[in-house]
């Protein structure tokens, strides 16, 4: 990364990771700092990527989303054309909250959110009907203990 962070910067990111939607005066006022400076700094860190997409976590649960899976998933083809078929399909589905590949015996997990289990299988039978994997183990949380999208600045 280039772009070198002070004290105040982790702070200005400190906040806005507690809560993007207060106002400049009130991060100003945290910081330490007044909001035209403040104001420069997060248009920095903004320009330089630091700072993405702001969004609202909303609460699944109340929304009916009330069975998080994570799927294991371990295939037998790894050429170019099955990964490209197997993004498309992770990405056209709205479950899916998270993919990651990994290093070790499990080629990629997801975190798949959705209402219960009938909805679980119907994700779980579109998805293999797209694309071939070589075994499938699914994992359904009994219970969140930790969430966070908060970086330890």
């Amino acid at each position: 990364m280039g772009l070198r962070l002070d004290d105040i910067d982790r702070k200005i990111l400190a906040q806005l990771q507690r809560d993007a939607s207060q106002s400049l005066d009130d991060i100003a006022r945290e910081v330490g700092s007044s909001k035209t400076p403040v104001w420069n700094r997060i248009r920095k860190l903004r320009e330089a990527g630091v700072i993405g997409q702001q969004t609202v976590v909303l609460d699944a649960e109340k929304l009916g989303f009330e069975a998080c899976f994570f799927v294991l998933i371990r295939t037998s083809e790894h050429d170019a054309d099955w990964q490209a078929r197997f993004l498309r399909a992770l990405q056209a589905r709205d479950e899916v909250q998270e993919a990651h590949r990994l290093a070790g015996d499990i080629d990629y997990i997801l975190k798949v959110r959705v209402e219960n289990a009938r909805a679980y299988d119907r994700f779980y039978q579109a998805l293999i009907g797209e694309v071939r994997v070589h075994n499938v183990t699914a994992l359904l949380s009994m219970e969140e203990i930790k969430s966070t999208t908060m970086l330890p600045l």
